[in-house]
């Protein structure tokens, strides 16, 4: 492996409006975080062809899935739901093409908000499409007039997340409205919000790193202890036979 790994990022994807042409963007927050945890950032923006795909992500060593807009769950086999403001038709088919093949190759991977929730989905997992009617008792996860909205969450034992945070409830920074229904098999929670929302997962496959968190510690919101999750999954990656229990 090289001195530093190299890091995928995938990218946001805008259709052409008008004389604006469509473009790909990533919010600094994501490479800066890499860079800053001992990797380098790699921006893969969307392809159709699965080859070239394939021989991108032969060439990482870890890969993090960005946060965004919403998955469309009639690719799921769900309804609509009128909140639901699906990413863009491009980047969806790339991103689900790209996290198939990040699990089929055993890439590791960190996935970040909607990240996280097509890693469970692809791992056949579901969602909830719009918690405040489907969890009445969720306290927010989002503030439109605020992007650093942050709650509380409540870490597992052995996991990660307590090598990140250790012990008691801590606070990060949120803004979701769909999130973990049922796990996906292979996978744990090992972070929830006091309401119960699923906010973090972690692989049990011994030989795969995949993490996943529904907050987002790459926002300019997040704390300096935030970035010790991009540190431990650089950690993690470095691994000759990665384990996530196995980082003590």
């Amino acid at each position: 492996m090289h001195s530093k790994p190299l890091i995928g990022i995938n990218a946001d994807y805008r259709s052409a409006q008008g004389k604006q042409p469509s473009f790909s963007v990533v919010t600094s927050g994501y490479y800066d975080s890499i860079v800053e945890a001992g990797g380098i950032p790699v921006i893969v923006p969307p392809m159709t062809e699965e080859d070239d795909i394939k021989a991108v992500l032969e060439r990482l060593d870890g890969f993090v899935m960005i946060g965004g807009a919403d998955l469309d769950p009639r690719l799921d086999g769900f309804m609509l739901h009128p909140t639901v403001r699906p990413m863009d038709r491009r980047r969806e088919v790339y991103d689900r093409k790209l996290m198939q093949l990040i699990v089929d190759m055993k890439v590791p991977v960190f996935g970040i908000g909607v990240g996280m929730q097509l890693l469970n989905v692809t791992l056949g997992g579901n969602l909830f499409l719009h918690l405040p009617e489907d969890v009445p008792a969720a306290i927010p996860h989002r503030d439109p007039q605020d992007p650093g909205h942050r709650h509380g969450l409540e870490v597992v034992a052995d996991s990660l997340m307590e090598r990140v945070y250790g012990e008691g409830e801590i606070r990060v920074s949120s803004r979701h409205h769909m999130a973990i229904d049922e796990v996906a098999p292979g996978f744990r929670v090992t972070a929830r919000c006091p309401d119960g929302i699923v906010e973090a997962i972690e692989s049990d496959h011994h030989d795969w790193v995949a993490i996943g968190t529904q907050f987002h510690p790459e926002n300019d919101a997040a704390s300096a202890l935030d970035m010790r999750i991009f540190e431990e999954f650089l950690e993690l990656v470095r691994e000759p036979v990665p384990m996530l229990r196995a980082v003590a």
